[in-house]
């Protein structure tokens, strides 16, 4: 497979591992049950690597609108760098390689490890939603290909995000941005989107069938070379005629069927006709080649009879399934039923009329913020709502780790509101406006905002606000500084690849049990913990196995290896996630 290299890149492939794990520390609660609704202020790739022991493998949609990168913005991994957090990243990161890197070199060394991190979060099932124009398209296509696997590739969808263009634009104006999709297994597959009104406009009813509405359709499929038993003539009750399908085809149901639904209109038989130089046509192949023996379907009863139970039932109805087309004068076509059609599948081409486009997404920002521009390159909820309704359900978590102005939360809530969904969401933004303008907006979605004609009705809802806290791990040593549920649920990711859920009762030490084995974490921030056997004496629970976290053991190896217990000294045996 194709991989992109670049200047950098050997620095970045792994530096999600060397990453510190940072834990979250909950600045305030905002409006009702704010459920696992987050909204995250800090380094992306570092609230990243602090959300895996909770959430990985959990998320069921990811969206990210990363900086497009193209030299005009005012983002920090531009091609002047200018902010200190960069510069120092990039320099403790790359090294001094990073003197060197080009605009594009930047961006693939800010993207790779936060996608690297990203695909761990995702869901076994779920996928990813990238938004990006040309300038690096093609660079973040080989990427992902690289770190979610080519054979995941969904789609490269094209948003329409203008409704109109400037008359002084030079060249080929782009229309279009792009979304980037990928599952997190080879396979994904979207749901289907509902149907519309116009849409279900093409069907109708003209002879009142009690099956409902429906709309011509082809009454043959392809493939009349390996399936020659349903080629054959079928006699028209209205002219007489023989029809046939068209070079190539063959009748869609299989020929017993076919004579059933037919004698919905009349009587019919089967009988042997001489035409094999018709079928064999219609087959591609020579006369002698062709399945012998395939009767014709041919009225039952003399053609002026026939016709007359045929026009009775074509003035009264209902009109059989395969009927006659021109008011029973043309060939046969066949009824698709409005009910058995269920919603209609996604295209790559996603339209502004149908999603929404950025002059919408600006004005509904203004309208939030009092007039103020609060953000200059918003998406319009409607987009990242078609990104939930193919890619979830009523109850799904979605993360968008470039939050911005907090689109992907405002669809959300919208969703939830309008069918009761219990959708959650996970914001992440770097920058300062974190909480002016992203949480801000998710407050007033939250609660209303505008007046008079132009108020709109609060979502309800809630989140929570969190700003990063201190590193775990202070080069070898255990932060006490850090809460001792948070080290807990630390310990507990790193033993068994789960999101951490509190025992309720039982040994205070005890984390919880995982594939019969029981794991422990005996801590105090102003005592030595003992792995002895007065301790082993006050554990209860039964387990075919033991993990025990502590200061200190003074049970031999041995011993320890006939009783089913692995001993972990802290904190030297804490892994780093």
């Amino acid at each position: 497979m194709p991989t992109l290299d670049w200047i950098g890149k050997a620095k970045v492939v792994s530096h999600h591992q060397e990453v510190p794990f940072r834990v979250l520390e909950k600045q305030y609660t905002c409006g009702g049950d704010s459920g696992e609704n987050r909204i995250i202020h800090g380094d992306n790739l570092e609230a990243l690597k602090a959300l895996l022991p909770r959430y990985a493998g959990r998320v069921d949609c990811i969206y990210i609108d990363p900086p497009y990168n193209t030299g005009n913005e005012s983002w920090v991994y531009n091609d002047s760098v200018n902010d200190p957090k960069i510069k120092q990243w990039l320099g403790e990161v790359v090294g001094r390689e990073g003197e060197d890197l080009s605009r594009h070199d930047k961006w693939l060394c800010m993207m790779y490890p936060r996608l690297r991190l990203l695909q761990k979060l995702l869901a076994e099932d779920g996928a990813i939603f990238i938004s990006i124009d040309d300038n690096e398209l093609y660079n973040l296509k080989l990427i992902c290909d690289e770190i979610f696997g080519a054979n995941c590739f969904v789609s490269n969808v094209s948003w329409q995000r203008t409704y109109s263009t400037r008359n002084d634009s030079r060249g080929i104006v782009s229309e279009v941005e792009h979304i980037l999709v990928y599952g997190k297994r080879p396979g994904w597959n979207p749901n289907k989107l509902p149907r519309t009104d116009r849409m279900n406009a093409k069907y109708k009813n003209p002879d009142k069938d009690p099956l409902g509405d429906w709309r011509p359709d082809n009454a043959y499929a392809a493939g009349a070379n390996t399936h020659q038993g349903m080629v054959y003539a079928i006699q028209h009750p209205f002219t007489g005629k023989l029809l046939y399908p068209s070079g190539g085809s063959h009748w869609r149901y299989q020929q017993d069927e076919m004579l059933s639904i037919l004698c919905g209109w009349c009587a019919y038989e089967l009988r042997e006709l001489d035409d094999t130089h018709e079928r064999a046509a219609i087959c591609g192949v020579a006369d002698g080649a062709v399945r012998p023996g395939v009767k014709a379907i041919m009225l039952a009863e003399p053609f002026e009879a026939a016709r007359e139970k045929a026009a009775a039932v074509l003035k009264k109805g209902p009109w059989p399934r395969f009927f006659f087309s021109k008011g029973g004068m043309g060939s046969i076509a066949r009824k698709t039923y409005l009910g058995n059609v269920g919603g209609t599948p996604p295209t790559n081409l996603w339209q502004y009329s149908d999603v929404g486009h950025t002059d919408e997404a600006a004005k509904t920002l203004k309208a939030i913020f009092e007039g103020n521009a609060a953000f200059d390159t918003p998406k319009p909820p409607r987009l990242i709502e078609r990104i939930l309704q193919i890619a979830g359900d009523k109850d799904t978590l979605i993360l968008d780790s470039f939050a911005g102005s907090g689109t992907t939360a405002h669809a959300v809530l919208n969703m939830n509101k309008a069918d009761g969904g219990n959708r959650r969401f996970i914001l992440i933004e770097m920058e300062d406006y974190a909480e002016r303008i992203t949480a801000g907006r998710v407050k007033r979605v939250i609660d209303g905002y505008g007046e008079g004609k132009g108020a709109v009705e609060g979502t309800g809802g809630g989140f929570s606000y969190y700003e990063l806290g201190q590193p775990l791990l202070l080069g070898d040593c255990l932060n006490e500084a850090v809460g001792t549920e948070k080290i807990r649920e630390y310990i507990w990711f790193m033993e068994t690849r789960t999101p951490y859920v509190p025992p309720a009762g039982g040994h205070p030490y005890c984390l919880g049990q995982h594939g019969g084995a029981g794991y422990y974490f005996c801590y105090e921030r102003d005592a030595v913990t003992v792995l002895d056997y007065a301790f082993l004496s006050t554990l209860k629970e039964e387990a075919d196995a033991m993990v025990i976290y502590a200061d200190r053991c003074t049970i031999s190896a041995d011993q320890l290896a006939r009783m089913g217990i692995v001993f972990k000294k802290i904190p030297r045996d804490i892994a780093r996630l």
